[in-house]
Parts: C-alpha cells; sequence; structure tokens
C-alpha cells in the first residue's frame, strides 16, 4: 500500500509505503545507498542494484517525484532524497503442516519505508550568487574548478556548505 502526501508546501514531499513484505534490515541496505543523492542519480543507482529491497523503493521515489511534478509543478532534476528511512512494521505468521499433525510457524517481516524529496532549485540560486561573490563559477552542475590555490579556506568553507544540498560533489584543483 502506497500513500502519497506532502508537507511543507515550498520544498519537500512525501511518499509512504506500509507494510512492504520485506525485512526492514535488508530494505536499509539499499536506502543507506541513496540517502542524500539527487533523484536522478538514485534512479540509476537502483536500476543496476542487485538486490530485491529495490523495486519497492524505486516505485516509492518515483511516486514521490510524480506527486511532486504533478501537485506542486516542481522540476524533477531539482530534486534530492532529503530523508529516508525504514521502521520495522508487524510480522506476518502463516502455519505450515509439518509431519504427524504438528504444524511449524512461518514469519515473515514486513516494514514501513518513508521518502521525502526535497526541491533545491531556490538553494541552487543562493548558491551560484554566493560562489560568484567569492570570484567562482560553477562550470559543471557538481563540479567546482578552481584554478590556482590561493583562497583555499574560503573555498573549503563554502564547499562544507552547499555539499549538505548535493549541489556540488567535488571540488578540482588546476595549476595555473
Amino acid at each position: 500500500m502506497i500513500k502519497k502526501s506532502k508537507k511543507n508546501q515550498n520544498t519537500e514531499v512525501y511518499a509512504l509505503g506500509h507494510y512492504i513484505r520485506m525485512s526492514a534490515h535488508k530494505a536499509r541496505r539499499v536506502i543507506d545507498q541513496i540517502r542524500g543523492r539527487s533523484y536522478e542519480e538514485t534512479l540509476m543507482i537502483l536500476e543496476l542494484m542487485p538486490y530485491r529491497a529495490c523495486y519497492p523503493i524505486f516505485k516509492l521515489i518515483y511516486s514521490a517525484a510524480a506527486n511532486a511534478s504533478h501537485n506542486m509543478g516542481i522540476n524533477e532534476a531539482d530534486l534530492i532524497i532529503s530523508k529516508a528511512e525504514v521502521n520495522e512494521s508487524t510480522t506476518m505468521k502463516k502455519l505450515k503442516p509439518q509431519a504427524r499433525g504438528r504444524s511449524y510457524l512461518i514469519k515473515r517481516p514486513t516494514c514501513h519505508i518513508t521518502i521525502v524529496l526535497q526541491d533545491i532549485s531556490l538553494y541552487k540560486e543562493y548558491i551560484k550568487k554566493y560562489i560568484k561573490s567569492y570570484g567562482y563559477d560553477l562550470v559543471q552542475p557538481k563540479v567546482i574548478i578552481l584554478f590556482g590555490l590561493h583562497n583555499q579556506k574560503i573555498i573549503l568553507k563554502i564547499y562544507k556548505k552547499i555539499k549538505k544540498y548535493g549541489i556540488v560533489s567535488k571540488i578540482m584543483y588546476k595549476k595555473i
């Protein structure tokens, strides 16, 4: 069962998957790989991972992005996974008949998965202005290329500030 809801009209979109029939431990193994990544990067990662937990998580992320674009008009390229969590749910129990009239209890764990996507388009504009104020420019969407090694402390300060929004993933230094 998939529920869609939204919180904070400006930036966040939720997708909740309840009673998904798999262990919470196995789902967390996948969720830990995608937390904090962009929407497009997450879809590529989930398609290539060999785990069974990828499919319901893929559906939840796709559902949340569709909800964001349809209900709020947010571009899917500007979404990042700001929060992803897996919680244990009830355990389904079945009886399997055994020899001599006995029965064996089969326990099937279930879990609840919560995915929160956040729009970072406002942060991108702010960060571009912030970086340009120091005299640098974003060359690619995820990489800052710097010429010369002057003002390294300032750049590291900027990098720490903007890495948490998923806009810049690394800094490349090139000597002049």
